[in-house]
């Protein structure tokens, strides 16, 4: 089967997304936004390890952008939309400074949530609003 070089970069986001990007911010979003909805207090030191570790994967995400519109190239892909929800989650907190503070990420981020696919998704995220 003949897989073009833009279908690969999506694939390659999107494994990047599954497995160096979920499983850093999941711990992030878990204690922040659902953990005090089941009445249990915040793991602050998964929160600081995972705050880390999802900085190293924004820090290959800033470089990549630095080259390219968007995390599989220069078109708009389910690799961009993938990151939503954790995104948008994480810009109610402290830690929105993780995408504001790296400067081709910010721009990615604000094109992105700015879609009408992403305002859509974003209608539903509805978590926390009060964060």
């Amino acid at each position: 089967r003949h897989i073009t070089l833009d279908f690969a970069k999506v694939l390659v986001g999107c494994e990047v997304e599954s497995q160096q990007f979920n499983p850093t911010m999941g711990p992030i979003f878990f204690n922040i936004f659902i953990a005090p909805l089941r009445g249990w207090a915040p793991d602050q030191k998964a929160i600081d390890e995972n705050v880390v570790k999802v900085g190293t994967v924004l820090d290959v995400y800033e470089k990549r952008l630095n080259s390219s519109k968007y995390l599989a190239g220069d078109c708009y892909t389910l690799t961009d939309l993938n990151h939503l929800p954790y995104i948008a989650y994480i810009m109610k907190t402290p830690h929105a400074d993780l995408i504001n503070s790296r400067p081709h990420v910010k721009t990615w981020w604000e094109v992105v949530s700015s879609r009408p696919a992403s305002l859509k998704v974003s209608q539903g995220l509805t978590l926390g609003s009060s964060h």
